[in-house]
């Protein structure tokens, strides 16, 4: 299920699967202009980052954002690239259906709820790929059906090792990522305390370079 998936930096995520698909790019090292479709979770520098999605996009590639971003993205592309989502809603681009999470802090103000901030369930290959963006545990994202799920480990902004786990163990998705650690906040041991506390049956997997542990 993670093949040809890379964890490429803090959150950033690449799938070259159906298409070649990104998740809030950041610290992109190539100007390598191959993203089909790029999915921005919310507007903090380290998930929307204009310089990193200068790096890999081409002429036709949709770029996914919330209603905040989309003056800013109009900038850099088409407007007929530019696919402007809210929570709790169902899409189909380029062949792709994803759904949008709401994705927000309950016990911390950095991610309000009323920002309309999103993760993304995301289909391909038969497969549900759940990207959980900036959030804490909610109602909503405790619903969530997913085959494997990217959640955010590091603490402070986002779930804690401890608290993600417990909304993985709620979802039980068959692999889940720990991401969102290592760089701005969290450290590699955030990821495997979160994995230790993964329920049986549950595979929790974290990436050294391109390859998941």
């Amino acid at each position: 299920m993670l093949e040809n998936i890379q964890v490429l930096y803090h959150s950033s995520i690449k799938i070259n699967k159906e298409k070649v698909i990104y998740i809030d790019p950041f610290k992109i090292e190539d100007d390598c202009h191959d993203a089909d479709i790029i999915f921005i979770t919310h507007s903090h520098y380290d998930h929307y980052s204009e310089e990193d999605i200068k790096k890999i996009i081409k002429e036709n590639t949709k770029i996914v954002v919330t209603e905040d971003l989309k003056e800013n993205v109009n900038n850099i592309t088409k407007s007929e690239n530019v696919i402007i989502v809210k929570p709790n809603e169902k899409y189909y681009v380029d062949g792709i259906n994803f759904e949008t999470i709401p994705a927000y802090n309950t016990n911390k103000q950095f991610h309000p709820k009323q920002n309309n901030w999103v993760g993304y369930v995301i289909e391909l290959n038969g497969l549900k790929y759940y990207i959980a963006g900036d959030t804490d545990i909610t109602d909503e994202n405790k619903k969530v059906k997913c085959d494997v799920a990217f959640v955010p480990v590091g603490g402070t902004y986002t779930m804690t090792a401890k608290e993600a786990a417990d909304l993985v163990n709620i979802i039980k998705p068959k692999i889940a990522v720990p991401i969102h650690y290592g760089s701005v906040v969290g450290t590699q041991q955030d990821a495997i305390d979160f994995i230790s506390m993964l329920d049986e049956g549950i595979e929790g997997k974290f990436f050294i370079g391109d390859s998941p542990q």
